[in-house]
């Protein structure tokens, strides 16, 4: 694997090497984002992992600043599942010095995430605009859990005109459904136990729309109750279109249930189909 650190090297090690597939990351590697890179070396012939601790899309530097790094770790992982180039730039790569543009995204960002973490989708549309205009890949590997995230890339994406296949993986979960993330190191044992309700209450909501209930109100009571149940407030929790991230009343087609939370300090985001 060769790690690199600038435009012109990863752009001359991607040249000719036939189908590039791109694992976007921030690092912190787990099972999620090792999915993501195996999926990648299954389907394309160059796989190019970009390692990036994005500035833009954090609204608190506390946050930022709280965010785990271990370049060696991702390293060691990412070429164990394969990885032939590790892009790992610095700030002033990504964004030099009179860096004066923002991509901006409305419609699936306006809402939830987008007005909980003002300026997240910015950055996050920002960021990958300049992160498949570096790599040029032909395919793009991103996780279900930034259910939000993918509506914005793939809008993105389909207005931009970007010649570019977003492929979408299922949430990589712990055997009690915890959905896995870099955050999930910062809650201690009880927080950790008490998480889990999150999952509980996507569930709860899915088997009464598989049971036959339609009126999302009534699912967001049934997840909000498996919530209450450990003390947990959520940020919002809803049932939205996947592509558009509108609010539904009913479901009559695919949707998602979406919840965000914190336990104790950490904020974890999580997410379900449901169907008719």
């Amino acid at each position: 694997m060769k790690i690199v650190r600038d435009v012109a090297e990863v752009r001359a090690a991607v040249a000719g090497a036939g189908r590039v597939g791109l694992v976007p990351t921030m690092g912190a590697f787990h099972e999620g984002h090792l999915s993501l890179i195996r999926a990648a070396r299954a389907h394309c012939d160059q796989v190019v992992v970009w390692l990036f601790v994005n500035p833009t899309q954090f609204s608190e530097a506390a946050d930022l600043a709280a965010y785990p790094a271990d370049e060696s770790r991702d390293a060691a992982l990412a070429e164990a599942c394969g990885t032939d180039v590790l892009f790992a730039p610095s700030v002033a790569e990504v964004y030099p010095a009179g860096f004066a543009t923002t991509v901006s995204v409305a419609g699936p960002s306006l809402g939830y995430e987008g007005a909980h973490r003002p300026g997240h989708f910015d950055g996050v549309a920002t960021v990958v605009t300049k992160m498949l205009a570096m790599v040029g890949p032909q395919v793009a590997f991103f996780g279900a859990k930034d259910a939000q995230q993918v509506a914005v890339v793939r809008r993105l994406v389909a207005d931009l005109q970007l010649p570019v296949t977003i492929e979408v993986l299922p949430i990589v979960r712990e055997p009690d459904g915890l959905a896995m993330s870099s955050r999930n190191v910062h809650l201690d044992a009880a927080q950790r136990r008490r998480a889990t309700a999150l999952f509980r209450g996507l569930t709860a909501a899915r088997a009464m729309c598989l049971a036959g209930e339609k009126d999302t109100s009534l699912l967001v009571g049934a997840a909000t109750a498996e919530l209450a149940a450990e003390g947990i407030v959520a940020d919002y929790l809803d049932v939205v279109d996947p592509a558009t991230f509108t609010p539904l009343s009913g479901v009559d087609r695919p949707a998602l249930v979406i919840v965000a939370a914190k336990v104790g300090t950490t904020r974890l985001i999580d997410n379900l189909e449901v169907a008719p």
